[in-house]
């Protein structure tokens, strides 16, 4: 997501997951997500990711199976790699705006800064992404394909040319990486 005119995330480029595969992924699936945007963002954009996963909870404001696959994940995501920016659950204020986080996730290694946002299913992803795309009147390419051997990637139905330009760069680009 490359959103005009916005502070946000890194100078307004974000990676959203899942917005387009996992109809609702465990905290096992989940945490591989994250880890895999996480990579995606630093090949793609070049700079440090910062992780939030995504809840309509931040640390435990409101607690049910949501918010604990949520927690699992951050937890899994914190084991398998150390040393990655990752916090959650987390909601997407305290994730992207300093101000909040400091109000609602004080000591967060976030800061309010993410870049890489990890929606818990897919329905808040897709959602998530398309009305960014079309209120923020953002750049949304792909969805991206993670995971697979060889770089693929896909496309929404109502995509324009300049979309179908963008996911073809992104992918040569992966390729070009890859080999």
């Amino acid at each position: 997501m490359v959103v005009p005119n916005c502070e946000y995330g890194e100078n307004g480029t974000f990676i959203f997951s899942d917005s387009g595969l996992n109809e609702n992924p465990d905290s096992e699936d989940l945490s591989e997500i994250a880890i895999s945007s996480s990579k995606s963002f630093k090949q793609l954009v070049g700079k440090e990711p910062r992780v939030a996963m995504l809840s309509y909870s931040t640390y435990g404001s409101a607690k049910s199976e949501l918010t604990d696959k949520v927690i699992k994940a951050t937890e899994l995501v914190k084991e398998k790699e150390p040393n990655l920016i990752v916090d959650g659950e987390l909601q997407l204020d305290a994730a992207i705006i300093p101000e909040v986080a400091h109000s609602k996730a004080a000591g967060s290694p976030v800061e309010g800064k993410a870049n890489t946002l990890i929606f818990p299913d897919l329905n808040a992803g897709n959602i998530g992404y398309k009305l960014v795309q079309r209120l923020a009147k953002a750049e949304a390419y792909g969805p991206l394909c993670q995971g697979i051997a060889k770089p693929v990637n896909d496309l929404s139905r109502g995509c324009s040319s300049k979309d179908i330009e963008g996911v073809v760069a992104i992918t040569a680009v992966q390729a070009q990486i890859q080999n």
